[in-house]
């Protein structure tokens, strides 16, 4: 089997770590393995196959030689650097918001519309889409698929991990404290993130909603190729560390019952499907982290409506929603394209 020369920027973070283990879990064909940061990760080395890696400092000549770039250092970073790489013969995959919509370039969702991929070749640039748009749209293709979708309400309870290393430090931190009888400290969260919920992911826009919630209004319909879906978002922060909930509401064309649902759910790329409420089964952001699949549960007819469907849909934001995603899409970058 070839083997590639492979990039990894943001290697220190949260989903730059996870990157690195699921490619060594996958046996990843990987020639040489280059781990990018910033000056902040001067003299760090971090472990792949037995070997310990030193970190570079991400520069404008990083990529010489590189055929595979997996970014996850923020957007402004992949604005800049992504470019660059192109240029230089490297196909990026990048796991930030920078590239998402610009029409020219795939975003991508293996499970969904993996042949996207081949359209790589405008730009030199693969999108991987927003966490929380990732696990919904895994769950709701083979539906829209079946029956079209025309419309979707979903609210999201979503993970501290998805702010970073930083957050999960602070959820920690806060609830030590008020363990303890003290006053914690807030830094990462306008609020206290401890014991609490916020309405508030990413900044607000002009219409009152957030960006995150409009990255999955707007994601959802260029990866569903359904600019007619309707799709409203509520977007929540909540004291979890790892594993992101969605309570997700559809109304469809065509009338499908709540069996035939988990029936074609249960046979679909990427679903576990975890529903017998007799037993209080359903799926917890616990047993989903450090999973591939998304988990499927409380699935029942909307009586509200006609064709209506809730469900539960839980994954691992880290995995599922960031690192695995876009190992998925170098998978089939290399085994179709390259």
């Amino acid at each position: 089997m070839r083997r590639y020369n492979v990039a990894v920027v943001g290697a220190t973070g949260a989903v730059g770590n996870e990157m690195i283990r699921i490619l060594e879990q996958r046996d990843f064909p990987v020639a040489e393995l280059k781990l990018l940061a910033s000056e902040r990760s001067i003299g760090k080395t971090l472990s792949y196959k037995g070997t310990e890696y030193p970190v570079s400092v991400l520069d404008e000549g990083s990529f010489e030689g590189v055929e595979i770039g997996l970014f996850s250092a923020g957007g402004s970073i992949s604005e800049r650097f992504a470019p660059i790489a192109a240029r230089a013969g490297c196909v990026v995959i990048d796991n930030t918001s920078a590239f998402r919509m610009v029409q020219e370039i795939p975003l991508v969702v293996p499970e969904v519309n993996s042949e996207d991929i081949a359209a790589y070749t405008a730009k030199g640039i693969i999108a991987n889409p927003n966490c929380s748009t990732i696990q919904m749209v895994v769950a709701l293709k083979p539906i829209h698929d079946r029956v079209k979708i025309k419309r979707i309400v979903v609210t999201t309870f979503q993970a501290v991990s998805g702010t970073g290393k930083e957050a999960i430090e602070e959820l920690a931190e806060q609830t030590r404290a008020l363990m303890n009888m003290k006053e914690p400290e807030i830094a990462v969260y306008p609020h206290r993130i401890a014991f609490n919920c916020l309405p508030h992911i990413d900044v607000f826009l002009e219409n009152g909603y957030t960006k995150e919630e409009m990255k999955m209004v707007n994601e959802t319909r260029k990866i569903m190729r359904d600019q007619s879906i309707a799709v409203t978002a509520t977007t929540v922060r909540v004291p979890v560390f790892y594993s992101h909930s969605e309570s997700v509401n559809i109304e469809t064309e065509k009338k499908i019952t709540a069996s035939e649902v988990r029936d074609l759910l249960a046979t679909a790329p990427g679903i576990t499907v975890v529903d017998n409420p007799s037993k209080n089964e359903y799926p917890l952001p616990i047993d989903a982290a450090g999973k591939d699949d998304t988990y499927v549960g409380r699935i029942r007819e909307d009586e509200s409506i006609s064709n209506g469907i809730n469900m539960w849909v839980v994954s691992d934001n880290i995995r599922k929603g960031a690192a695995l995603n876009t190992i998925q899409i170098a998978e089939i970058l290399i085994r179709d394209y390259l």
